[in-house]
């Protein structure tokens, strides 16, 4: 059997950058640090912070007056942090810098006045947060079907933002709608989205060309993992979700000549290790990387982080992750947290 591993897959920048804050803030402070909400989509991540002293709470009435808090990459509404002032928590904020650039981009359109429109998954903890970031009213639509029953004039002023993790062609075609829908609409070019999300789209289309069977690797609750897997099933390809290598079926790959691999960016490494040594279990593999673009993007960390030498992770490191870390960030992807 052969296997094509997909280029990018796996961590991101920003998924980096919010473990190693967690990591940074144990070195500093000691157990136990309150996270926020999972840090990332991932419970072998969670699990791995756990065993280092990381507790995971769901609201901030959990968390003891005063004690260290992290916000998770997903962002939090400006409630949740006045709530952290309030009961005089110590707050390290790990919320994606392209999440935050989302959060700017619709406090400048709703103080220009104009009605914000978030495209975005209804309940997701980045959606929650946006929503709570942007002061007055913000709409939220899913779908093309919810911008046509939108209650407001066609010549309202009306500006669009978008939930990093969707997909790039489901954005642009609700914005097409928009635009049909009203005659005064500005927004951020679809460009504008995660370029961690954007990369592993496209890798994964570029995937389905070569394999006769797709395998996501990632959590159910991951959307940008979720849309990979549809990504796959949309294109003809056999397309499975799973989290690491216990959850595969043998006869999801009992066919296949070539079986591709790609990983949500709250995905570690080792998880796809993990599903290849299951693939081995079943017969030979060839193991192969897809030519593809190479990401060297890394996010600045919180200030008071910055000179904490952190522990040794526990997980392996792969090769975007080794790279993430090693590499110089490009102009235009070094973004300050």
């Amino acid at each position: 059997m052969q296997v094509i591993l997909a280029q990018p897959r796996g961590f991101c920048a920003g998924v980096v950058r919010a473990i190693e804050i967690v990591d940074r803030a144990l070195v500093k402070h000691g157990a136990p640090v309150f996270v926020r909400h999972e840090i990332v989509h991932n419970k072998h991540v969670v699990e791995g912070l756990k065993d280092k002293g990381a507790r995971f709470v769901e609201e901030l009435d959990e968390v003891p007056t005063g004690a260290v808090t992290i916000f998770s990459a997903h962002g939090v509404s400006r409630e949740v942090i006045a709530d952290a002032s309030q009961r005089q928590l110590h707050a390290i904020d790990a919320t994606c810098p392209l999440v935050i650039k989302v959060h700017t981009q619709g406090r400048q359109y709703a103080a220009s006045g104009r009605t914000v429109i978030l495209i975005g998954h209804a309940g997701h903890p980045e959606v929650e947060g946006t929503m709570g970031q942007i002061p007055g009213k913000v709409i939220l639509v899913q779908n093309e079907a919810e911008v046509a029953r939108l209650d407001l004039p066609a010549d309202t002023p009306v500006a669009y933002v978008t939930q990093t993790t969707l997909s790039v062609d489901d954005t642009r075609n609700i914005i097409a709608a928009l635009g049909r829908r009203f005659s005064n609409l500005v927004g951020p070019d679809t460009r504008d989205i995660c370029y961690a999300t954007q990369n592993r789209q496209s890798a994964v289309r570029d995937l389905c060309k070569l394999a006769d069977v797709i395998l996501v690797i990632g959590a159910t609750n991951s959307s940008n993992s979720n849309r990979l897997r549809e990504i796959g099933t949309e294109s003809g390809v056999p397309s499975y979700l799973i989290a690491e290598g216990s959850e595969l079926d043998p006869a999801w790959v009992r066919n296949a000549n070539v079986v591709g691999i790609t990983a949500g960016a709250s995905a570690p490494e080792e998880m796809v290790e993990d599903v290849i040594n299951a693939l081995r279990r079943l017969g030979p593999v060839d193991v192969t990387t897809m030519a593809g673009r190479e990401e060297h993007a890394e996010f600045r960390l919180p200030a008071e982080l910055a000179d904490v030498k952190p522990k040794p992770a526990p997980r392996k490191a792969g090769k975007e992750t080794a790279a993430l870390a090693a590499a110089p960030a490009t102009a235009n992807e070094n973004i300050a947290g």
